[in-house]
């Protein structure tokens, strides 16, 4: 059987031997024999297929061991869905590629971040609610299971929303990179919201709220306006900052009409209680 050398095998794979010693090492490509003596690897020609498979999942970004477990997938099924998943993964960090982008003109046109803030009183009220510790990266993908299951959830039971989906994040997650994070669903209270297991009380609270439109990644941009009117009159309040989605990712893929309520906690004001 014909055996090329790794750098005979290199030049038609278009893969570097240090590449190639690398995929060896990770499980990846193996070679068809290793010299015991000399050490040296040696391929099969018909290898190639399988390399060229492998730099071309590579240049799409695939880890390796996502790549790994394509090459082994039992079927052709079962390969498309791993790879429809990587696809959607690309897809996400494209539309959020493109909204930095969008983001950074905006900054660099001298735009204003934020075009009103008022301050209002938000009263308690039943919740269907989950919450989590996590990572901040993580915080997106759990954002979106976590509103679609609280929606079923409320469906399947019979309760009425009251008011948009929310949510509340600890200090902890933007100062540590993670940190606790709660989503809540307001609803009509009824016997039923009990037997969802689900329930958790909204507490009132007095903020700083400003009306932030377009993409979640500009968010530090209205959090700083809010965070800054709160220090200069004295009130930085306590307790986790609260954003309240009018419309977001579920309702519509157009970053463009996203609507989010960012509401900064206050501290009464010298002389109220």
């Amino acid at each position: 059987m014909q055996q090329l050398t790794i750098g005979a095998f290199a030049r038609l794979t278009h893969l570097s031997v240090k590449t190639l010693r690398y995929y060896h090492e990770v499980g990846l490509l193996e070679p068809a024999m290793i010299d015991p003596d000399s050490g040296y690897r040696y391929y099969r020609p018909g290898q190639a297929h399988s390399a060229h498979l492998v730099r071309r999942f590579r240049e799409l970004g695939l880890p390796v061991a996502d790549v790994k477990a394509v090459l082994a997938a039992p079927d052709q099924s079962a390969r498309d869905a791993l790879l429809a998943g990587h696809l959607d993964r690309m897809r996400r960090q494209l539309r959020q590629t493109e909204a930095a982008v969008d983001s950074l003109h905006r900054m660099l046109e001298g735009g204003p971040a934020v075009t009103a803030i008022e301050e209002r009183g938000l009263e308690s009220g039943p919740t269907v609610s989950a919450s989590a510790h996590l990572s901040r990266q993580d915080l997106a993908s759990w954002w979106g299971d976590t509103v679609a299951g609280l929606r079923a959830i409320a469906a399947e039971a019979g309760l009425e929303p009251t008011g948009p989906v929310g949510g509340l994040y600890d200090d902890e997650l933007f100062t540590q990179d993670a940190g606790h994070a709660r989503i809540y669903l307001p609803v009509k209270d009824s016997p039923a919201l009990d037997r969802t297991g689900a329930r958790w009380e909204l507490p009132a609270g007095r903020f700083a709220v400003a009306l932030h439109t377009g993409a979640h990644t500009d968010y530090d941009r209205t959090y700083a306006a809010l965070g800054m009117y709160a220090a200069g009159q004295g009130r930085d309040g306590t307790g986790p900052v609260r954003e309240r989605y009018l419309v977001g990712p579920l309702d519509t893929p157009d970053v463009t009409r996203w609507q989010t309520e960012i509401c900064w906690p206050l501290a009464p004001a010298a002389g109220r209680p």
